[in-house]
């Protein structure tokens, strides 16, 4: 019988492509790799997609806080280490205090002005009452009205008269024209007022001008 002869020549190498088919097969993907991929599911997928973003929102929203807590404006007034603070509350309570005296002085300075414009008109007022004492002011009479009317004026522009018969003597607003002796007097008392007192807000006109009683030695 006739041998078959081997169509590769003794001493001849295999080729380089058959070197690499053979490879091919040995190295070719088995179905381990195909079972992992398939047991990823849509649900694990999206797990994963809302975890990463709510890592992000995370890490936004710490940013925006440290942002706004950095530009927050600081009181100094609550701040107690400004070594500034103490200075401040000096000053603002000094600044009501001026304000409180110039409100004060600006007031007493209209009183003032009204006092100048009323004082020459006080001897006016003088006359009236002599008039009333001696009866001479009637009642229902024209010159009775316009008396009512003139005191009226003076009182709403703030005019107060004192000294009253009867009253303890104050030498702070009475003015004493003559003292006499009476028996039973404990202490200085008006006897009779010659001229009434006027003051107007704060600013004193005159003192009343008043004849006093005073006790009897022994």
């Amino acid at each position: 019988m006739t041998q078959h002869e081997d169509p590769t020549p003794e001493g001849v190498e295999p080729s380089a492509e058959s070197a690499e088919g053979s490879e091919g097969v040995t190295n070719a993907p088995g179905p381990q790799a195909d079972q992992q991929e398939s047991d990823l599911t849509v649900e694990d997928i999206l797990n994963a997609a809302q975890s990463e973003a709510a890592q992000a929102e995370g890490a936004e929203a710490a940013a925006d806080a440290a942002a706004e807590s950095a530009a927050a404006p600081v009181d100094p007034l609550e701040d107690a280490a400004n070594p500034y603070l103490e200075d401040l509350r000096r000053i603002t309570a000094e600044y009501a205090n001026y304000r409180k005296r110039t409100a004060e002085n600006a007031e007493i300075e209209k009183q003032r002005a009204k006092a100048a414009a009323v004082n020459p008109l006080l001897s006016v007022l003088d006359d009236l009452d002599r008039a009333e004492a001696h009866g001479d002011l009637e009642e229902g009479s024209a010159f009775a009205t316009i008396a009512q009317k003139l005191r009226g004026t003076f009182e709403r522009m703030g005019l107060v008269a004192f000294g009253e018969k009867g009253e303890v003597f104050d030498p702070q607003v009475h003015e004493a024209i003559a003292q006499l002796p009476m028996p039973g007097t404990e202490q200085p008392t008006v006897l009779d007022v010659v001229e009434r007192g006027y003051r107007l807000g704060e600013v004193e006109l005159r003192p009343a001008k008043v004849a006093v009683a005073v006790p009897t030695d022994g």
